[in-house]
């Protein structure tokens, strides 16, 4: 047995603290850690490491549940005597007598501070990418607003200079003709507006939507774009497919998708340009696949198309963050994940929701 024990006390954290939670033996793992001596701690109350952030609630939760003789394991932060944040797996035994009463508990616990800060700091690599991903949309929503103006606007100034006209000549039928017609483009040009305003408007929660909702919003934002560089959109849809979700965040990604599609159709001169849209569902996902007839993207690449920065397009025209965040969004907000498979004449991406209960 003291074999055991000492095997325990040697590889682990080890404290005791009697009934009450005051310490009565530390190991010498336990000291170094947390940069007291035995003296320093001996006698004191265990909260003398507790961190201030502790929830109160889940302090309550250990006792409640040490004190029904129950093991309890977590996470905890814990303070050290220099004011050091610690992170521990954390297993609190009831030691119990031979008539079923607790005498003291025992906690062993195993350090992985470097483990969560090393996950702080890359959650906090990937908020600053998504930022710029964010911002690097906001460029490219602007300049389809942009291009969404382009034709209303020169209709707008055709119009009010026959307005101008009809009221000069005193034409009240086509005064009322024109007016009625500018008052129609400026309704479309602020439709416009209020579609670009509900993508970039923040939405933390997840929530119920139905999937071709965001494939109507998407393909409303970019319709001048497709329209343009003349881009066919086959549609083959099952209804009502709902999601659990941020829906502005996948307008994100199929906003990527489709420019990323423009992009490779230009780069490789392709004169028939086609998308095809298909979603469906088994017993366990509902299936979006995004396919294009781009010629698709190169072997030797395809390993890393979700790397942050990763670009095949000139440094101008991309930022490398698409696909990235893409492969985030779906991942982080929706618990899926998001496939490719190149197919005989160009990409195949497939973004698999789970079902929800």
């Amino acid at each position: 047995m003291n074999n055991y024990q000492k095997a325990i006390e040697n590889s682990n954290i080890v404290s005791k603290t009697d009934i009450n939670g005051v310490i009565t033996f530390v190991n010498d793992e336990f000291c170094n850690l947390f940069g007291f001596t035995k003296d320093e701690l001996i006698g004191k109350n265990h909260n003398i490491v507790r961190h201030p952030d502790t929830p109160k609630e889940k302090f309550e939760a250990l006792w409640s549940s040490i004190l029904n003789k129950q093991v309890y394991k977590t996470t905890v932060k814990n303070l050290s005597k220099n004011r050091k944040d610690l992170y521990l797996n954390t297993t609190i035994i009831p030691i119990l007598d031979e008539f079923e009463n607790i005498i003291e508990f025992v906690a062993i616990r195993y350090d992985i501070t470097n483990e969560v800060m090393l996950q702080k700091e890359l959650e906090e690599k990937q908020k600053i990418i998504f930022l710029q991903s964010r911002m690097a949309s906001l460029g490219q929503m602007l300049a389809n607003i942009a291009h969404q103006w382009r034709q209303p606007l020169t209709e707008l100034n055709l119009s009010l200079f026959n307005l101008k006209k009809a009221f000069e000549s005193k034409e009240r039928k086509d005064f009322d003709t024109f007016y009625n017609s500018s008052k129609n483009l400026i309704l479309g040009m602020s439709d416009t507006i209020e579609d670009f305003t509900n993508f970039f408007n923040p939405q933390k929660q997840k929530e119920r939507f139905l999937l071709n909702l965001s494939i109507s919003e998407a393909l409303k934002i970019l319709s001048r774009l497709i329209e343009d560089e003349k881009i066919s959109i086959k549609f083959d849809i099952t209804k009502d497919l709902e999601l659990l979700g941020i829906k502005n965040e996948l307008v994100q990604v199929l906003l990527n998708l489709i420019s990323n599609s423009k992009d490779a159709f230009n780069e490789h001169k392709i004169l028939k340009k086609e998308i095809i849209l298909k979603s469906y569902q088994d017993s366990e996902f509902i299936y979006l696949e995004f396919i294009d007839n781009a010629l698709g993207i190169p072997k030797d690449i395809e390993n890393h198309i979700y790397e942050p920065y990763f670009t095949t397009k000139y440094k101008s025209t991309g930022t490398g963050l698409g696909l990235f965040i893409s492969k985030v969004i779906i991942e982080n907000s929706f618990n899926g994940h998001i496939l490719y498979n190149k197919t005989n004449n160009g990409s195949k991406f497939t973004l698999k929701f789970p079902l929800q209960s």
